[in-house]
C-alpha cells in the first residue's frame, strides 16, 4: 500500500496529486488544502477520472489524521500572488513561514512518521522549518531543492549544443534561488568535461548559468505560474523513496558543514535523504556554496524566531 497526501493544491500541489493518480503511483492519496472548496473541487475532479484509468487510487481530503500512516507527504503551500511582485523566491517567506509552523505541528500532532519532500518556496528554508516543527530525523524530510535547476541547466546546455538532456551530467548546487550556481566543474556533455567544450566551440557558461537560474522566471512571466517540471522533479523524488532506488540526485538536503539544509547531490532511499560524497568542487564553487548556505541557515534561524 503505497500512501501520499499532497499539502497545498495550487498550480503544483494539484499537479503533483494529478501525476499520482493517473500514472498509477498512489493506492491511497491524501488532499489537504487550505482553500476547502478548492480541495473539494480537485478531489471530485480526480474521483471522476477514475473510472477511465487503468488504475486505482483512495482519495481522501482534509483530514490531517488520514496521514498518520502515510508513507511519503509531499508539501506544496505557498502564496502566487505574492510571487508576482517580482523575482524572487523569497517574497513567499513570511506566508511560507507560519504556513510550515501550521503544517509541521498538525503533522506532529498526528504521528506522522514517514519521509516529507517538501516543494514550497524559498525551498531550503520552508525543508529547515518543516523539519523543526515535525520533529522528524534530517533524513525523513528534504526539499526538491536544485532538482529543478539542474534540469533547466540540461536543457540550457543541450539547446545550446543540440544535444539530448539525458547526455548532460553535472550539477546547480546551492539555494534553489537567485544564489543557486552551476558547478561546471561537475558537468559534462556525453561524458566530456564542458569546461573543455566551451573552450573548443566557444560557449558562453555564463550565460548558460543565467539561463538555468532564470528559467523558473522565464515560464512564470509566461503563464503566472510554474507546475509542470517542478511537478516532474517531485514525483521522480517520490518514486525513488517508494523503489528504495538510492537514486543520486541534487536535492534540498541537511548538510553538517553548514547546519542548514542546501542543494547538494544525495542518495534518496525508503527511508529520506542522505548527502552524497564530498564533490571536488573547484575553490570558487567551494566559496559560492558556502555563501549560499550562509544565507540559508540564517533565514532558516529568523524563521523560527519569528514564528515563537
Amino acid at each position: 500500500m503505497r500512501k501520499i497526501g499532497v499539502i497545498g493544491l495550487g498550480h503544483v500541489g494539484s499537479t503533483v496529486a494529478y501525476t499520482l493518480v493517473t500514472k498509477g503511483i498512489a493506492d491511497e492519496l491524501v488532499l489537504i488544502d487550505n482553500n476547502d472548496a478548492k480541495c473539494t473541487a480537485e478531489f471530485y475532479d480526480y474521483m471522476d477520472s477514475l473510472p477511465r484509468l487503468d488504475t486505482s487510487t483512495k482519495i481522501l481530503k482534509q483530514n490531517y489524521s488520514d496521514l498518520a500512516d502515510a508513507d511519503v507527504i509531499v508539501t506544496s503551500f505557498g502564496d502566487i500572488k505574492a510571487l508576482a511582485q517580482g523575482g524572487d523566491r523569497f517574497l513567499e517567506y513570511e506566508f511560507n513561514c507560519k504556513q510550515a509552523k501550521e503544517v509541521g505541528i498538525k503533522l506532529h500532532e498526528v504521528g506522522f512518521k514517514g519521509v516529507l519532500i517538501n516543494i514550497s518556496n524559498p525551498c531550503d528554508v520552508i525543508t529547515g522549518l518543516l523539519r523543526y516543527y515535525t520533529g522528524l530525523n534530517r533524513r525523513q524530510v528534504f526539499g526538491t531543492g536544485t532538482f529543478l535547476d539542474t534540469a533547466r541547466m540540461q536543457r540550457a546546455v543541450g539547446m545550446a549544443l543540440n544535444q539530448n538532456p539525458h547526455n548532460i551530467s553535472g550539477y546547480v548546487l546551492g539555494e534553489h534561488g537567485e544564489s543557486q550556481f552551476t558547478a561546471w566543474s561537475t558537468v559534462c556533455v556525453q561524458g566530456k568535461p564542458i569546461e573543455e567544450l566551451a573552450e573548443e566551440v566557444g560557449l558562453n557558461l555564463g550565460e548558460l548559468d543565467n539561463a538555468a537560474r532564470g528559467g523558473g522566471w522565464l515560464v512564470f512571466n509566461g503563464k503566472k505560474y510554474t507546475c509542470y517540471a517542478i511537478a516532474t522533479c517531485a514525483v521522480k523524488l517520490v518514486q525513488a523513496v517508494f523503489s528504495n532506488s538510492r537514486l543520486v540526485c541534487p536535492a534540498s538536503v541537511y548538510v553538517d558543514e553548514f547546519k542548514c539544509y542546501v542543494g547538494y547531490p544525495a542518495i534518496i532511499t525508503k527511508s529520506g535523504a542522505e548527502m552524497a560524497m564530498p564533490l571536488p568542487l573547484s575553490a570558487e564553487e567551494k566559496e559560492k556554496l558556502t555563501a549560499s548556505a550562509k544565507m540559508i541557515r540564517t533565514k532558516t534561524e529568523e524563521g523560527k524566531g519569528r514564528q515563537r
